[in-house]
């Protein structure tokens, strides 16, 4: 949108509110460079806000890709694609050049990292040891410091998940962190001695670990796509239950899973009518019993209660590896075996693989539209914000 500055002085400030707010974010950003009174408004937490929350549509939709290639024996480029569709699911443009993503190289980084939001605007990729949180429309991020805690000595340390959400009482994002310490017994087995969860403030740019955890957590899976913030709370797939962690009240509690799920191997977790859903999928190669080769996909119609669980879809015979996202209610994005992005249209039941490719594994994606979002980054803050 082009409009001569001398016109936008001479307009009321309210009407150059509402044109703002349908204006892109890379065109607001050239806007902070017009006059001090819009550089102003435009970095105004209220006027952040309402960008943020302002009413859209799925064509206001974009797709965040994460992918990674292979350089080297134990080398990988992880890279951050900026996607957008018109309407044909065929195919999908990018809106940005491909960005490289700092610190996700190794093997273990591209196979169990994990792509979590947008949460009020922002988004983190994190594994074991590396948490980035950035906005996709103005493409900051930051690299958050490690935790400051240590395993006790002669213990090993295994992360069993990470979380990542806005704690909305605070109005602060956090971080959140499970572990366990192992210890081998005289006979060379290994055991849980004991369990940890670890809260990192993007806002007060502090580490603390969670004191009043009395509960022995159910066993985590980590595995791609597996976790997911929605309601303040952040959900991890565990066996037979969703493990829920409230970010305002900081209190653990589940959901458990639909029956038919059990005996399933492989879930995830999505959006789908703006309900959680869970898909219930086996990777392996496809085999002769129909009833080996199928995905079902299930919504919780009442949130947190786990008898309102409904099947809603039973697919047979994807090549599915990994489930990705449900875009516009309609479009299943899944990586394939042989490591292709594909879209399954749940309701023609059409489906097609698309020219993006990366390692098998290795992709994510998450859905988001563009805000104005700021990185907290604490007053005294020891890590600083970058641009892709």
């Amino acid at each position: 949108m082009k409009m001569p500055h001398g016109i936008m002085k001479k307009l009321p400030e309210d009407m150059i509110l509402c044109i703002f707010l349908r204006i892109p974010v890379k065109s607001l950003m050239r806007f902070k460079c017009v006059s001090k009174n819009y550089y102003t408004l435009l970095q105004s937490t209220t006027f952040i806000n309402l960008h943020l929350n302002r009413t859209t549509t799925v064509k206001d939709e974009f797709i965040l890709l994460k992918r990674s290639f292979k350089e080297d024996l134990n080398q990988y480029k992880t890279i951050f694609s900026f996607l957008s569709g018109d309407g044909d699911h065929d195919y999908l443009n990018p809106i940005f050049s491909d960005f490289d993503v700092p610190n996700m190289t190794d093997t273990q980084s591209i196979i169990f990292d994990q792509l979590i939001g947008p949460c009020h605007g922002l988004i983190a990729l994190m594994d074991d040891f590396t948490t980035i949180i950035f906005n996709p429309s103005t493409r900051i991020f930051r690299l958050l410091p490690p935790s400051p805690f240590d395993r006790p000595k002669g213990y090993h340390r295994s992360i069993k998940c990470l979380g990542f959400g806005f704690d909305s009482v605070v109005n602060d994002y956090k971080v959140v962190r499970i572990s366990e310490f192992l210890k081998d017994d005289c006979y060379g087995y290994v055991q849980v001695e004991e369990e940890n969860v670890e809260i990192y403030e993007l806002g007060i740019d502090c580490w603390r670990e969670l004191d009043r955890v009395n509960q022995q957590f159910p066993t985590i899976f980590w595995v791609p796509c597996s976790q997911i913030f929605y309601m303040g709370t952040f959900h991890w797939i565990a066996q037979r239950v969703i493990l829920c962690f409230n970010m305002s009240t900081e209190i653990f509690h589940h959901i458990r899973m639909p029956d038919p799920c059990h005996n399933i191997r492989n879930h995830s977790l999505v959006i789908l009518n703006e309900s959680l859903t869970l898909i219930c999928y086996r990777s392996v190669a496809p085999t002769s019993d129909p009833i080996e080769d199928l995905m079902e996909i299930w919504i919780l119609k009442d949130y947190d209660v786990s008898e309102s669980w409904v099947k809603k879809y039973t697919i047979r015979s994807l090549p599915i590896k990994i489930p990705l996202a449900i875009w516009k209610d309609n479009l299943l994005l899944f990586q394939n075996r042989s490591g292709y992005l594909m879209v399954y249209d749940l309701r023609t039941g059409n489906v097609k693989e698309l020219n993006i490719h990366g390692c098998p594994e290795s992709m994510r994606v998450t859905v988001y539209k563009e805000n104005l979002t700021i990185i907290p980054s604490g007053s005294e803050s020891s890590t600083s914000v970058h641009k892709f």
